[in-house]
């Protein structure tokens, strides 16, 4: 089963949604919301999550400085409505769950980008 970490800035409403799936979710708000964006990456693999995240930062820490990820998904959507963000997310799960552990995505309105960490 997925286990996800999510950022300070992602809603509550989508950390319940992915809890009411049945997965392990671990909310930085109910953690430690000082956490810096080397240390989150740090816990995610630590603890095997997922990284989700609204921070493009992150596509430069991977691609760029090649650090490990065991999986991050960046929310990518116009406005920050959460609504728009809920429906991109379940369309996700629906069409690409196996597809998303050790993998960088990318999710907007109108498309998911998924490209495998396995060969970085």
């Amino acid at each position: 089963m997925l286990k996800f970490l999510a950022d300070v800035n992602i809603e509550k409403v989508l950390v319940a949604f992915l809890r009411d799936q049945g997965y392990d979710v671990l909310w930085i708000p109910d953690y430690d919301c000082r956490l810096k964006d080397d240390e989150l990456l740090e816990l995610s693999n630590k603890e095997s999550r997922i990284l989700i995240t609204n921070d493009t930062d992150f596509g430069e820490i991977v691609f760029l400085q090649k650090r490990i990820s065991t999986g991050i998904i960046l929310i990518r959507v116009k406005g920050q409505s959460v609504s728009k963000k809920l429906h991109v997310l379940k369309k996700l799960f629906k069409h690409y769950s196996g597809r998303i552990e050790n993998s960088f995505i990318v999710i907007s309105e109108t498309k998911i980008r998924i490209r495998s960490l396995e060969d970085l």
